[in-house]
């Protein structure tokens, strides 16, 4: 599954692929993350480099066609705090997210 939006475009479950199905079944004790990574998508489809995303570059990957691939943060101060994997592309304004993980 992957996430795919236009940046500077407001933020809907309907814009995302493969996000609309599963957002309606987040198991009860899912529920706070759930709350934290959707708050963190609505920064991140408005403004990649917001203060409380805490974005950096993760150098220890790359995206399909060698792109620079950024960790920013859901959740902080949790112990395993969710983070979320993106990158710029395919098109100009659009930020594909390949992974939202816990930290290890």
């Amino acid at each position: 599954m992957f996430l795919l939006f236009q940046i500077g475009r407001r933020w809907s479950e309907a814009m995302m692929h493969g996000w609309g199905s599963y957002c309606d079944h987040v198991p009860k004790g899912l529920q706070k993350r759930y709350k934290a990574v959707k708050k963190a998508i609505r920064f991140l489809s408005s403004n990649p480099r917001h203060n409380s995303l805490k974005t950096h570059e993760f150098t220890s990957l790359k995206g399909p066609e060698g792109e620079k691939v950024f960790e920013a943060y859901a959740e902080q101060g949790t112990p395993a705090a969710y983070r979320i994997f993106w990158y710029y592309g395919p098109d100009e304004n659009q930020i594909t997210v390949i992974a939202i993980t816990p930290h290890p």
